[in-house]
């Protein structure tokens, strides 16, 4: 973490005072290597794990993956297009940092600009972690050096786990309840009345956070996603969200948690990978990566005995829960 911090300080400093040591390359691209470690460069079909943060040329971040802690890992393809962000990789090498700026308009001229997205360039702060050269490699071989490397690197962060849990728990003087399968928990605000079964629904508000560094990735309170700029802020509805409780909707973090309070309460829940999105991650959650959510149950609204059972077609499966977000909406 320490290394990140210097890295972006560094990268922030030429960011204010290299505007004129900028390269520029056919297709218009801007390109800075502000640290050169010389050796082969990146080719397309090479596999490269590298740390990026995406910005606008008003410095407004866009996605950071120092922040959710999830690198990009891929295998380089062909440039698209002239002067593209593929172009700018191709110029570095194992170890690089740099600033690539692109074009906004070329990058937009076969699809509308999304909302939000201000200025000239779109900024790519890019720190090279790792290349692994396809060259002549076969691909069991080359296919085989990906996997051991990308096992390594998920072995350290499931070993790093515990010790970000107990460190946030005790940056945030938090006096937490820690469940048989781990989840921690701490009731800030205890509530009144029984809390939910199994079948009832519970209307919460959330705000979620990266343990690792206690920023907001996710709130139904606006005043929260704004200040935090969380993805869509400016776009997104924010209200009380309706969780079904014990069906499987939600992580098993949220499942487990919810039924700990009852209406009223506000609670901190503190979730390891293992009750919520484990091994792989999930969009902007990291591989192994522990979250927190600071939750409020404004309501818990109790399955109506008369209401009319729902009629399922006899040829076709029940539906079944979603999966891939932080929290059902």
């Amino acid at each position: 973490m320490k290394k990140n911090l210097i890295f972006l300080a560094l990268v922030s400093l030429g960011l204010a005072s290299c505007n004129g040591g900028f390269k520029q390359d056919d297709g218009g691209m801007l390109y800075n290597i502000v640290v050169d470690k010389g050796g082969p460069t990146i080719q397309s079909g090479d596999f490269v794990s590298a740390d990026v943060v995406i910005k606008t040329d008003a410095d407004s971040v866009l996605q950071s993956t120092y922040e959710t802690g999830k690198r990009i890992e891929t295998a380089i393809p062909k440039p698209q297009s002239k002067g593209d962000i593929i172009t700018g990789l191709l110029k570095l090498h194992e170890g690089d940092s740099a600033i690539i700026k692109i074009n906004i308009d070329s990058m937009y001229k076969k699809q509308a600009k999304p909302p939000g997205i201000k200025g000239k360039y779109i900024v790519y702060v890019v720190k090279v972690q790792k290349v692994i050269a396809k060259g002549t490699l076969s691909e069991q071989v080359f296919e085989g050096r990906v996997t051991d490397y990308v096992k390594s690197e998920s072995d350290g962060l499931k070993k790093q786990e515990p010790g970000l849990i107990k460190k946030y728990i005790a940056d945030h003087k938090l006096n937490v309840t820690t469940t048989a399968d781990s989840l921690n928990y701490e009731i800030t605000t205890p509530g009144v009345g029984p809390k939910p079964a199994i079948g009832d629904t519970v209307v919460v508000n959330y705000t979620g956070r990266f343990v690792s560094n206690g920023k907001v990735f996710d709130s139904s309170i606006k005043d929260t996603g704004y200040k935090a700029k969380i993805q869509g802020y400016n776009m997104r509805p924010y209200a009380p969200i309706h969780i079904p409780v014990g069906q499987q909707r939600v992580i098993k973090g949220w499942d487990e948690g919810l039924q700990l309070l009852n209406k009223g309460a506000k609670a901190t829940l503190v979730i390891p990978s293992s009750l919520a999105y484990g091994e792989h991650g999930m969009q902007i959650i990291g591989p192994y990566a522990p979250i927190a959510f600071e939750l409020q149950v404004v309501d818990i609204i109790h399955p109506n005995p008369n209401a009319p059972k729902p009629v399922m077609p006899s040829m076709m499966p029940p539906p079944t829960a979603p999966t891939g977000k932080p929290v059902a909406k």
